[in-house]
């Protein structure tokens, strides 16, 4: 989708994205290797009671299903940043749903724009568990 074809307000849903507990420790000791994310007897210690996820790998596998619907298609150009906020903790089988909206547009020049996509991560019970806006170049139609 080109850059004139998205409108403020927009949205997609995401698929719902399984944190699977052999993944989410596997990951965690490749990429974040702390007791919380890996040693469940150290993890009953502390307030979270369980292992809880990476919140990168949370955050990744939600960003994977997004990735599934392909919103911008080939007129994405490349991403330009993405800042990720995490609410709550995501624990082993849990079930990640969530919405990308545009929630900002900035026409860059003749050729491309800056497209501002806020995504909502929630848990199998509706908590809010990540919150993510990713700003994105897309290209605009040729004039």
């Amino acid at each position: 989708m080109y850059f004139d074809d998205i409108k403020l307000g927009m949205s997609v849903e995401i698929a719902p994205a399984v944190i699977e507990k052999e993944k989410m420790v596997a990951f965690a000791r490749d990429y974040d290797n702390i007791p919380l994310h890996t040693d469940e007897e150290y993890a009953k210690t502390t307030p979270f009671g369980k292992l809880i996820a990476p919140g990168v790998m949370s955050f990744m596998s939600v960003w994977a299903k997004y990735l599934e619907v392909d919103f911008f298609g080939e007129e994405l150009l490349a991403g330009k940043s993405t800042k990720i906020e995490w609410l709550k903790p995501v624990y082993a089988d849990d079930v990640l749903c969530g919405k990308a909206t545009v929630t900002n547009l900035v026409k860059r020049n003749p050729k491309n724009g800056l497209v501002e996509i806020s995504i909502d991560a929630y848990n199998q019970t509706g908590a809010l568990v990540l919150r993510d806006v990713t700003e994105a170049i897309v290209k605009c139609r040729a004039v």
